[in-house]
């Protein structure tokens, strides 16, 4: 059905005059949500108190009157298991939270991981006007002259470290230099992706994706989208008429051309869900095959979000996409694509390359299938090692996490630099909640005979911020009693990123024996939510949400 014109006439009035609003503050006036996950607990979110203040003033200056309230916050470094296991239950609390208030459009104020497809997810459900408004990334690290950015640096010293290269004072030093301002994580790692991937498709404002939390233009785009809200609430702009089929389309294209986080495929496939709009890993795939990768940012390349946005931010790499892209698509600007970012200038080529020197021909995430992923899984050929992306070697498989932990740096665990890591019972119901512990640790013995990458697999997730030759989401999950759960060491695995085949080379008639010699994996939960996860989850090819929370057309 169509929204309220304005909801001041559900809205308690008492309630507003005890707070100090006289009625010329709301009477007559659209009523603005500010859906905000700040907290103490998400570092990322930190400061968002400070631009929801600004984004109050655009609302004011444009005539309404904005409300700002809470919803859950998930913070990456204090959430246990994982952050991805409380997604599906942010994003029912983001519109619930919108349905039962009387709001005209929301603005939807994010920064960390999950938190911003969560924000969207619930308000695409809810389908009243809205505008999305991330944090941003933080600056630039700095240690002893090199430039830094968390997390991949992070990772890429913590393997030193383990390597006996580095000291723990070393260690301490850089770890004190690498985060240094509010923020999320300033390479292209999932927040900065998923900034993108709202910028893309529309529902965000030109510019949102790069500019830093601590920069004065931060402050002045929330303001700007408090004054825009209030235009989408006049033209009726919902999340359902801007986050279309062609929109995803020009999201998945721009995800490939920043090499950005395998972790978009599992968000923008939940997202479109909740719109009855199917997005199968064959159209990520093909999508991939034609759209070449020019952003040289880390992880898959030397620059930082910092940088980006002085090279002219996501406008920028967008106008380079000119022709690849739906430059008719509609967006929360109330003008299409192509008009938001006419005249956008490339202030680095270098950065920012131009689709006749690419970094590569293709995008920056694969698609691979075969007998050891008949649903498919996700690798980032532009942060792997060329030399690994055709290969065969022995598996050495690790039955969950804790497995992996207690043995990995074993000094006579039997491993060679050829051999692939195999990890299971990692996935949305195994982990639970898909972990992100795909960035397999290499062995010790072998780091310190200088290797540093090896073929890694599972049905787990990674960091957007991770690098090397690692295969995600193998799809179906082990857990579910998939070839992954039947995998032995010694067992040959062949894959082919090229061809996009991943393939466990034993009969499958074996296969299946083994299969029915695995016991069924204990229940995680046994109430509450954690129950709920466990019995509606979806596999990662169907964005791991709930199946009662997609689309009725999508069942």
């Amino acid at each position: 059905g169509s929204i309220r014109p304005n909801c001041t006439a559900g809205f308690d009035r008492r309630r507003s005059r005890r707070r100090g609003f006289g009625e010329p503050a709301y009477q007559n006036k659209p009523i603005i949500g500010i859906c905000n996950t700040w907290s103490e607990l998400t570092h990322c979110n930190a400061h968002l108190r400070q631009l929801a203040e600004a984004v109050k003033r655009g609302v004011w200056q444009a005539g309404g009157f904005p409300m700002e309230f809470p919803v859950m916050s998930l913070g990456e470094y204090n959430m246990r298991p994982t952050t991805m296991l409380f997604r599906n239950l942010m994003s029912m609390d983001v519109e619930e939270s919108i349905r039962a208030n009387p709001l005209d459009g929301v603005v939807l104020l994010g920064g960390c991981d999950k938190t911003t497809p969560a924000l969207l997810m619930g308000a695409a459900s809810a389908d009243i006007p809205a505008i999305l408004v991330t944090g941003g990334p933080q600056l630039k690290g700095n240690w002893r002259g090199e430039e830094l950015g968390s997390c991949t640096d992070c990772r890429r010293y913590h393997t030193e470290l383990r390597a006996g290269s580095i000291t723990e004072e070393q260690w301490a030093e850089l770890q004190n230099s690498i985060v240094r301002s509010p923020g999320h994580c300033m390479v292209m790692g999932t927040a900065s992706t998923m900034a993108s991937m709202g910028e893309s498709l529309g529902i965000a404002l030109p510019g949102n994706a790069a500019i830093p939390a601590v920069d004065s233009r931060r402050a002045q785009l929330a303001e700007a989208s408090g004054r825009q809200i209030m235009a989408a609430v006049e033209q009726d702009l919902r999340p359902s008429k801007i986050m279309t089929q062609e929109a995803f389309e020009n999201a998945i294209r721009t995800l490939h051309a920043l090499g950005g986080s395998t972790n978009a495929i599992i968000h923008l496939t939940a997202i479109a869900g909740r719109l009855g709009i199917e997005l199968p890993l064959t159209l990520f795939d093909e999508l991939s095959r034609t759209t070449p990768f020019i952003l040289n940012l880390k992880p898959s390349g030397e620059f930082l979000m910092e940088d980006f946005f002085y090279a002219g931010g996501l406008p920028a790499l967008l106008s380079e996409l000119r022709p690849l892209l739906h430059m008719d698509a509609m967006t929360v600007t109330g003008r299409t694509l192509g008009e938001n970012v006419s005249g956008t200038i490339n202030h680095n080529p270098d950065l920012i390359r131009s689709l006749d020197e690419p970094l590569n021909s293709e995008g920056g995430l694969a698609v691979v299938y075969g007998s050891l992923a008949p649903s498919g899984a996700v690798i980032k050929p532009t942060a792997a090692s060329p030399d690994l992306l055709t290969h065969r070697g022995r598996a050495l498989v690790f039955d969950d996490h804790d497995d992996m932990e207690h043995r990995i740096d074993v000094p006579d665990l039997d491993v060679n630099p050829e051999d692939v890591l195999v990890m299971r019972n990692a996935g949305p119901q195994g982990g639970p909640g898909m972990p992100e512990w795909g960035f397999l640790p290499l062995p010790k013995k072998l780091l310190q005979r200088g290797i540093r990458d090896m073929v890694r697999l599972s049905d787990a997730r990674m960091s957007g911020t991770a690098f090397g030759t690692v295969v995600v989401h193998v799809t179906p999950e082990s857990a579910s009693g998939s070839p992954l759960a039947a995998v032995r060491d010694g067992d040959i695995i062949e894959l082919d990123v090229a061809n996009r085949r991943l393939d466990l080379m034993v009969d499958e008639r074996e296969v299946q024996r083994r299969l029915a010699e695995v016991p069924p994996q204990k229940p995680h939960f046994t109430r509450g939510y954690g129950a709920m996860y466990s019995q509606h989850v979806m596999q990662a090819d169907k964005g791991c949400d709930f199946d009662f929370l997609r689309a009725e057309e999508l069942g």
